[in-house]
């Protein structure tokens, strides 16, 4: 990242991303009757929504690069945190849809700590870190309830996670 404004243009299209396909896969969810994967799923959506909000409330009064989809430059070929579409499949089952959720928040907070690792820049440093640091909650959240699933035990009808910053 070799500015501020750019951490910001990645950052909103991430949890723009995020927040499409967590919502795509709530929807996917609540169809095949998993109606607390479909609520937690909804969470993670509205939190990426919240945090795309502030990242383009930070990015406010600067000149933000537009860029287009396909120069949007990813570890793989697409946005860290979009979950694999075929995670929406109505048939998907619970373990599995939690896997693919815990995936795409791994590559979100790995997005994420390779900035705050990598750069030199003060600025982007403490926002990378407040980044991480909610991916990280998201990938804990998710962890737990793979475990409850695994063990036998009844899901949670509430998360553990806080409001976004």
């Amino acid at each position: 990242m070799d500015s501020v404004e750019e951490f910001l243009a990645y950052s909103i299209k991430l949890e723009q991303e995020a927040t499409l396909r967590f919502a795509q896969l709530a929807d996917a969810m609540d169809g095949a009757g998993n109606r607390e994967v479909g609520k937690l799923f909804r969470q993670l959506s509205e939190y990426s929504r919240l945090h795309m909000g502030d990242a383009m409330a930070r990015a406010g009064y600067r000149e933000i690069p537009k860029k287009a989809p396909g120069d949007f430059e990813w570890p793989d070929l697409e946005s860290p945190e979009a979950a694999a579409i075929w995670g929406t499949d109505p048939l998907i089952g619970r373990e599995q849809a939690l896997e693919i959720a815990l995936d795409a928040e791994v590559r979100g907070y790995q997005f994420y700590k390779h900035i705050y690792d990598t750069t030199t820049d003060p600025e982007i440093k403490v926002l990378a870190k407040e980044f991480v640091a909610e991916e990280e909650e998201h990938v804990a959240e998710l962890k737990r309830w793979m475990a409850l699933h695994k063990a036998g035990e009844t899901l949670p009808q509430e998360t553990n996670l806080k409001a976004p910053h």
